[in-house]
């Protein structure tokens, strides 16, 4: 079981950047789905989750109407489209999978018996 993180890198403010997360040795469609990040200094905080058979989309208020959760369910691959980036978007960002979650957002989800990515880090500086 496995989750690859990809596509960080440094972008300029008002950049997009999309981020993707492989699953192998399981079906993601069948879990709870969610991005993390965690900026230094700073608590992991949810970014965004669900979308797809595991409810609607979740958004954080700070990436509300600017980040894009989605998948690909016959690549078995999560994304996340980040756009009118900011400085403080940047931070690691972490995909993770629940197979035991009823609401993406609530805290008891992505804990025990969850699955982590490695992450990929999100630069965004002039």
């Amino acid at each position: 079981v496995q989750l690859q993180a990809s596509g960080g890198g440094l972008v300029q403010p008002g950049g997009s950047l999309r981020l993707s997360c492989e699953a192998s040795g399981f079906t993601l469609d069948y879990y709870s789905m969610g991005w993390f990040r965690q900026a230094p200094g700073k608590e992991r905080e949810l970014v965004s989750c669900g979308g797809g058979s595991d409810g609607p989309p979740y958004y954080a208020k700070s990436v509300k109407g600017r980040f894009t959760i989605s998948r690909d369910n016959a690549k078995n691959t999560l994304y996340l489209q980040l756009n009118n980036l900011k400085p403080e978007d940047t931070a690691w960002y972490y995909c993770a999978a629940d197979p035991a979650c009823y609401s993406c957002s609530e805290s008891s989800c992505y804990k025990s018996g969850s699955y982590w990515g490695q992450g990929t880090q999100v630069t965004v500086s002039s």
